[in-house]
């Protein structure tokens, strides 16, 4: 599975992205591996410390923490996005 970090949670993990070969153990969906990640520690546990600024996309497509994850997804980790034409 590839992870990708995005904006400020790239800054805390000091990762653009990085592979994970296999599904750890117990994680079957996004909310369980953003768990996993913040159970990591140090820049990990900073970036996932407040999941409201957290959003998540499996393989290009919004995901909920119950989104079902499989290896070779592809998941991006992001803040809120906002926009629109002033």
């Amino acid at each position: 599975m590839k992870i990708l970090y995005f904006a400020w949670l790239k800054t805390k993990t000091g990762l653009g992205e990085e592979d994970v070969p296999q599904l750890p153990a117990g994680v079957t969906n996004v909310g369980q591996l953003i768990d996993w990640l913040a159970g990591r520690g140090g820049g990990f546990a900073e970036a996932f410390a407040n999941r409201g600024l957290v959003r998540a996309a499996v393989n290009q497509d919004y995901a909920q923490p119950d989104t079902p994850i499989r290896a070779g997804d592809e998941i991006a980790f992001f803040p809120p996005v906002t926009g629109g034409v002033g």
